[in-house]
């Protein structure tokens, strides 16, 4: 379930994501073409393949960042509008160097002109901030905190925009191991509930955090059939479904590079 601290009773369950003869041209030529699939509701699709063949840019189509080409659709299974209701979290923290951890945190409803953000609001910041280690480190600027730090500031920057819908690209990437696990299980926990879509180029992040796990490929590019996960997660690192499922998808993934 959603996070008690942001969950908002009267939002409802958050919508599957349907992509319809998704088309994108770059340099002339076309990245995907027709391309069609689902985001499970509630669940989390994790996206792998070879570096350039479209992932960052078909994230970017689904959050409205790319214009549309031809009979493309990207429709919410509740039939309501998906403008409003998509958070983004990237690679980079994107934290303002001026700004203290808790106003980084809170900076979306600043940038959308909502003022200064009530009381109530600051509170949930807060809390959120303790939750995820930050709970001495409120007043501290971007330049005082450590990578993993700073991203755990963008978690929470991503869940205060209380979003049903959240696209992820690489924000793991570029931290070391144990820090980049530790967010993983975070990211896990606090944003169950939601209809996640994560790029990444780790096949074991994406078996560790995906109901189903999708491999693109191709010039122009396509999705291989959904890889359905059973069972809770995070996974354990060390589960022996998880290792030999790891390396299946790298042969996968090894295929689709030759693609």
């Amino acid at each position: 379930m959603p996070h008690p601290l942001i969950a908002d009773p009267r939002a409802g369950a958050p919508p599957a994501v349907s992509v319809h003869a998704a088309r994108l041209d770059y340099g002339g030529a076309a990245l995907f073409d027709a391309l069609d699939f689902t985001l499970p509701a509630g669940r989390w699709t994790c996206l792998l393949g070879p570096s350039g063949v479209g992932k960052t840019t078909l994230l970017r189509l689904i959050a409205g960042l790319e214009a549309p080409v031809g009979d493309t659709r990207i429709v919410a299974g509740d039939g309501q509008p998906l403008a409003g209701r998509i958070a983004w979290m990237g690679q980079q923290d994107l934290l303002l160097p001026w700004l203290s951890a808790l106003d980084n945190a809170l900076l979306g409803s600043r940038l959308r002109g909502d003022g200064d953000p009530d009381r109530e609001r600051r509170g949930v910041a807060i809390e959120l901030l303790i939750r995820v280690g930050l709970g001495g480190r409120l007043a501290a600027r971007p330049s005082a905190l450590s990578g993993g730090q700073r991203q755990r500031v963008a978690l929470v920057r991503t869940l205060m925009e209380d979003r049903p819908v959240i696209l992820m690209d690489e924000p793991f990437s570029g931290l070391d191991s144990i820090t980049r696990w530790k967010l993983q299980d975070l990211a896990a926990e606090l944003l169950a509930g939601r209809t996640v879509l994560l790029v990444t180029h780790d096949p074991r992040e994406a078996l560790r955090l995906g109901d189903t796990v999708h491999v693109m490929a191709g010039r122009p590019a396509r999705l291989d059939q959904a890889w359905e996960l059973g069972g809770p997660t995070p996974r354990p690192l060390d589960d022996p479904a998880l290792l030999a499922r790891e390396g299946e998808l790298i042969r996968r993934l090894a295929a689709a590079a030759e693609a």
